[in-house]
């Protein structure tokens, strides 16, 4: 009986047409009727099986032959840049063109590792966003009626990198689009539906160091809610600058030139605006940074403020602002990483001086604590602020809005966040206020304290 080595059986295995697969199947059966034709009469049933085994252990080899040989092709297709047959095209499949024992045995071969794929380029368009639902409880000690109110904010912003210089960005939220710090909307008005607008178009240029944005940026300033809210967006043109020092220390240069209010005659609202950043390097678990800044405005025009922008600051009976804005803010902080890495404590201080106040009303500080991270499952920080801002002191259309009182405050804050899921944040936080003065905001009892509350779950994404 003829028998066929195992090299010439790998020979017509590389070839990879249908009419080949099937003259090697029938070449299989014809050997395997050889076998038996050649077989003497009186062939006894172990010899027989001994055969049979002897086919099937051969096969099997064949079959493995045939999966090593199909990789070693596709390995070598990938290399050159050959793209592979469509399925059910006229390469062999080394489990489905066999029969069920070589299948078996093929089951079980490690498997030839594939040739690894080309990573693709980074996507040079990101998309982020948040929403946040939130109740709030108001409360005052003198027995007045408490509020029980809802809000809900939605952000969505995308930055789409043109090259490696210039990229762009714009974002989408919820909120009154004349209200600067605040994008929230109140829960009522027989479910109207809400009203939503841009907070953010612009365009930026990175040169390493350097960044310049244009149009409604991103705020380029360290800063506290003291002086400024986290909602506002300038309009005008930004840059941040930084130079990295030996030992992980940095300095930092921002700046900013805002259009405020632009009128076609007469003369307009601006803001001229610096700031000089140095962060130490680690100092065994601690790390020192400071932040140093000068913000000019100059209010020529109010055509496009309204009460909301007014808020606490005092007015001539012409409407206009009594006092100039031209603020000194200094920014000291620290942080200490030696009770470990969930427990990061940072502690920040902020004192700002209005050296334009046509009152002595033109001083503000505060004190934040903060103890932990709120960055995965199950991270706890907590926090304490006290602030102080009396009515003049700070820009009040830009200063935060945690409380009724946008200046002439004293102000207590606790703080809590709990992470519960992978970007999903459950906060709360209690603000324990009161004006700092009885004569600025007759609308407040200075002897009062008032309370808000407020709970709210933050999806980010």
């Amino acid at each position: 009986m003829k028998m066929y080595t195992s090299q010439q059986v790998h020979r017509v295995f590389c070839f990879r047409s249908p009419p080949v697969r099937l003259a090697v199947s029938l070449l299989a059966v014809a050997v395997c009727g050889a076998v038996y034709a050649q077989a003497p009469a009186k062939v006894g049933d172990a010899e027989v099986r001994r055969q049979i085994e002897t086919l099937r252990a051969e096969q099997a080899r064949i079959a493995e032959l045939q999966m090593k040989t199909e990789a070693s092709i596709r390995a070598l297709e990938a290399s050159l840049g050959i793209a592979p047959p469509p399925a059910g095209g006229p390469g062999p499949d080394p489990v489905k063109d066999v029969n069920p024992v070589a299948r078996d045995v093929a089951s079980a071969a490690p498997p030839v590792p594939a040739p690894a794929p080309q990573s693709a380029p980074p996507s040079r368009l990101a998309v982020a966003g948040d929403l946040r639902l939130r109740v709030q409880r108001d409360s005052s000690n003198d027995h007045a009626p408490d509020r029980h109110s809802g809000q809900v904010r939605g952000r969505l912003g995308i930055t789409y990198a043109v090259n490696d210089i210039v990229s762009v960005g714009a974002r989408m939220v919820t909120g009154d689009f004349n209200d600067p710090n605040s994008v929230d909307v109140q829960l009522s008005n027989f479910s109207n539906k809400f009203q939503t607008s841009l907070d953010l178009a612009y365009a930026k240029l990175d040169y390493g160091s350097t960044q310049f944005y244009g149009g409604k940026i991103p705020q380029p300033f360290v800063r506290t809610d003291l002086v400024w809210d986290g909602d506002v967006t300038p309009q005008g043109i930004g840059m941040n600058y930084k130079l990295p020092l030996a030992g992980g220390g940095a300095f930092k240069a921002n700046a900013l030139y805002y259009i405020i209010d632009e009128q076609a005659v007469g003369s307009e609202s601006t803001m001229a605006g610096a700031q000089f950043v140095y962060e130490t390097p680690a100092l065994g678990a601690w790390k020192f940074d400071a932040a140093a800044a000068y913000y000019h405005y100059s209010l020529g025009s109010l055509a496009g403020a309204d009460a909301g922008d007014f808020r606490t600051n005092l007015r001539k009976p012409n409407g206009t602002y009594l006092s100039e804005f031209h603020l000194g803010d200094v920014i000291a902080g620290a942080t200490y990483t030696g009770f470990g890495e969930r427990w990061p404590l940072r502690i920040v201080g902020d004192y700002v001086h209005n050296f334009g106040a046509a009152t002595d009303a033109d001083t503000g500080y505060g004190l934040d604590v903060l103890l932990g991270r709120a960055s995965k499952v199950g991270d706890w920080r907590v926090g304490y602020g006290y602030a102080v801002a009396e009515t003049d002191a700070v820009f009040s259309a830009f200063s935060h809005d945690n409380t009724s009182l946008a200046t002439n405050y004293r102000q207590h804050m606790l703080s809590a966040d709990y992470v519960l899921f992978p970007s999903t944040t459950l906060s709360a936080t209690w603000a324990h206020y009161k004006p700092d003065n009885a004569y600025d905001t007759p609308a407040f009892d200075s002897r009062d304290w008032l309370d808000r509350f407020r709970l709210a779950l933050l999806v980010t994404f």
